[in-house]
């Protein structure tokens, strides 16, 4: 039994020795955008579309941050009122009114859920048909949520990334917010574990395969997005921000994600129950609803992130020295990993510990997201339940 251990602790050990020194360095949180950019000789329209539905109570946060972005181009802003129930519609337009940018702002009352679509898509899609229709469509479309703040020079920093670097999609994961005990505890693995599912490095290499984008916040030209077949060809998706971002790159068109500090959700997790739903909504999708695959990040989950402190835990039961140092090193290593992400958030170092158990709750969170898939209960977004949608 203590060989069996030793070698399940050495193996989560390579395991971490491996991702640190050869997974994309994921784990060093150094893919953001210039904060001071040199001015273009033309800035390029932009159209910025909006899915709301019951948006409301943050839309007097997220909407003037906009309505007055620093941009020397032409920008209009579309906001969708996904039958909402609160105001949302009335609401931007009386933010836009009081900030005199009425002339910006465009709002459009949502049509009916048509089957096969899901909700937030369908919302997007009467957008995007708004700009097929106009006389003068936008060189490039910024997709964003309801409750996402923006820095003033967002926009000018993204289309300089885009034009500079002849980039088809730019894509920022804003920072999500973390002041309640949960989202401390919480969110900061959220983003790290994104980050070692989708290596942003590997994202930003044209050479690579790897194809992710951040849905709070992506810039696309509208020609790249016309070539994909439009919003149309993520029609069913749930993780339609990573589709998107897929669809693009296999046309050999170069994208980038990258982090932000200056961009930032509204959105409270401040409840277990929030974040819990946040992740189960989408992780079994992610896993294509394939059981073994289920079977497999399970498995590999509690190997990577919960064989260190078990093995110091039996080690120290036993008085066994080397199972000791292996699960001591293979939990440093963890912590070190996991240290740039908690800095980014303005977390504690000495939080890396509690990556095990972070890590058991998002495994449980994955196993619930498959239960509610087999219970038809599926993914949903603001309201609507979808018991099986695929990518």
């Amino acid at each position: 039994m203590l060989l069996l251990y030793l070698g399940l602790a050495g193996l989560s050990l390579l395991i971490w020795v491996f991702l640190l020194l050869t997974w994309g360095n994921f784990w060093r949180c150094d893919q953001f955008l210039a904060n001071s950019v040199t001015n273009l000789a033309v800035y390029p329209s932009v159209a910025v579309i909006i899915p709301a539905r019951d948006e409301a109570d943050v839309l007097d946060q997220s909407l003037p941050s906009l309505l007055q972005q620093d941009y020397p181009g032409k920008l209009r802003v579309i906001l969708i009122d996904d039958q909402s129930t609160d105001g949302t519609g009335q609401v931007a337009q009386t933010v836009a009114a009081k900030l005199g940018k009425t002339e910006r702002l465009q709002v459009i009352a949502g049509q009916p859920l048509p089957v096969g679509w899901s909700g937030k898509l369908w919302a997007v899609e009467q957008g995007w048909r708004q700009i097929q229709q106009s006389d003068s469509p936008p060189d490039y479309v910024l997709l964003t949520d309801a409750d996402i703040a923006h820095g003033d020079q967002t926009l000018k920093e993204l289309v300089h990334k885009a034009e500079t670097e002849k980039l088809a999609l730019v894509s920022l994961m804003v920072m999500l917010r973390c002041e309640s005990g949960w989202e401390k505890f919480l969110i900061p693995a959220f983003i790290f574990f994104f980050q070692k599912l989708y290596p942003f490095p590997w994202v930003n290499n044209p050479a690579r395969k790897m194809a992710a984008a951040a849905g709070g916040c992506i810039l696309i030209r509208r020609r790249a997005l016309t070539a994909i077949g439009g919003i149309g060809a993520l029609k069913e998706a749930l993780i339609d921000d990573c589709t998107l971002a897929q669809k693009v790159k296999a046309l050999n068109l170069p994208i980038w994600l990258g982090l932000s500090r200056n961009n930032w959700s509204l959105r409270p997790y401040d409840r277990l129950e929030t974040i819990w739903n946040m992740v189960a909504r989408t992780a079994y999708t992610q896993l294509n609803y394939n059981p073994l695959l289920l079977l497999g990040t399970l498995v590999g989950m509690s190997l990577v992130y919960l064989m260190a402190p078990l093995a110091v835990l039996l080690g120290v039961i036993w008085g066994n020295p080397y199972l000791i140092s292996v699960g001591a090193l293979t939990w440093g290593l963890m912590a070190i990993a996991y240290w740039p992400t908690l800095k980014l958030y303005g977390r504690s170092p000495f939080w890396g510990l509690a990556l095990p158990l972070i890590a058991l709750l998002y495994n449980l969170m994955t196993l619930d997201s498959a239960w509610r898939h087999w219970r038809g209960q599926g993914g949903g977004w603001k309201g609507r339940v979808y018991p099986q949608v695929s990518d």
